[in-house]
């Protein structure tokens, strides 16, 4: 297994009712799973990486929170413009930041209860049409579909509680 794509890298797939379903579930209880992998660590265990040269697991807890926020603002962008650039963000740096190293993680926690809440809420009831509009993003240099970002931010959520799993099930903890 690549510790560094535990489940795989993301791969697009067409639209479904299913797919939309089961994807919608994942955003809807990403805060439960994350909040369950990570029970019980203690500061040693949430300072350690989950490979080497990797992020440590307080490092992907708030970083999840991160990308979980911008994945909201573009979401809401992409339903109220026609084609709005996004903003892309360096997230190596992001997770180097003072709030990274001081904030406890559940308080990421609990801002991803609460985000994944509003983002369920404003995405479940779209149709496909709502999900076909687009966002431009610059640093890819294309358009992508609200639809790529659902199964993207799905895919994305599941990726890192695996990374910690992984490294639950590594060290024996």
């Amino acid at each position: 297994m690549d510790a560094r794509y535990p489940i795989g890298k993301y791969e697009a797939k067409p639209f479904s009712h299913k797919q939309k379903e089961e994807w919608l579930l994942q955003i809807k209880f990403l805060p439960q799973e994350l909040e369950l992998a990570i029970q019980n660590l203690d500061e040693f265990q949430l300072n350690t990486p989950y490979r080497d040269g990797g992020w440590t697991v307080k490092q992907l807890v708030h970083h999840i929170a991160d990308s979980h926020m911008n994945a909201y603002a573009r979401f809401k962008l992409g339903l109220t413009e026609n084609n709005p650039t996004i903003k892309p963000y360096d997230e190596n740096k992001w997770a180097d930041l003072a709030d990274v190293q001081s904030t406890p993680v559940n308080i990421s926690i609990t801002l991803l209860y609460a985000l994944h809440e509003r983002w369920h809420a404003a995405i479940k009831d779209l149709t496909e049409d709502q999900f076909e509009r687009t966002v431009l993003h610059p640093e890819h240099g294309r358009l992508m579909s609200l639809w790529l970002l659902l199964g993207l931010y799905a895919w994305h959520g599941k990726h890192h509680v695996a990374h910690i799993t992984a490294l639950r099930e590594q060290k024996k903890w």
